[in-house]
């Protein structure tokens, strides 16, 4: 018989220091003074389940894993005073939300960054030119041809069109979420003219 697989944090633990400390920074406040720091056991849980939530296949290949675990952990600890324990009694649940979310953003962020780069080097292929304003001397024929007068830069047209393939995919997304935006303000308009 296969022995069952302990789990990396305890919630009953983790509610139970939780409890703790919200009595603890409930006495600081009512005394006036500075909140006192989370206890290292939460922190541990909190760094656990940023790290654990991390190696999922959709979160395990992204060159910048530790900047997302970062960002999860720093958002726990932001919005740590939020969590109420007397509505939820399950904190593992709710900061490995706040976790997912908190990476979510981090590959949104990596993903505009990315745009842009590739928005500014298809300028510059297709311009011929480098930020400096310098004439780069192949000018187009830098896209999958070596020409005798080039130097042997030569970018594949494979790469020029996987470059082109993401920035519209990534343009058709940011459209969507425009529109969405949109008809969530029209709505809201709607409802405000009414008195909904």
């Amino acid at each position: 018989m296969k022995q069952k697989r302990a789990n990396y944090v305890d919630n009953k633990k983790f509610y139970e220091e939780i409890l703790v400390y919200k009595k603890e920074l409930s006495e600081a406040r009512s005394a006036g003074l500075q909140d006192p720091r989370i206890t290292n056991y939460i922190g541990e849980c909190i760094f656990k389940i940023a790290n654990n939530l991390s190696t999922k296949p959709c979160f395990m290949n992204y060159s910048f894993r530790e900047e997302m675990v970062s960002d999860g952990i720093e958002n726990c600890i932001l919005y740590f005073k939020d969590y109420d324990p007397h509505i939820g009694q399950n904190p593992f649940a709710y900061f490995t939300q706040v976790i997912y979310y908190a990476f979510l953003r981090r590959i949104n962020k990596e993903e505009k960054n990315r745009y842009i780069m590739c928005k500014n080097f298809q300028h510059t292929i297709i311009h011929g030119r480098n930020d400096f304003g310098l004439d780069n001397h192949a000018g187009h024929d830098t896209i999958g041809r070596l020409d005798s007068s080039d130097d042997g830069n030569v970018m594949p047209v494979q790469m020029y069109d996987n470059i082109n393939d993401f920035m519209s995919r990534f343009e058709k997304k940011e459209e969507v979420k425009k529109l969405k935006r949109k008809q969530i303000k029209m709505e809201k308009n709607l409802q405000n003219f009414y008195g909904d």
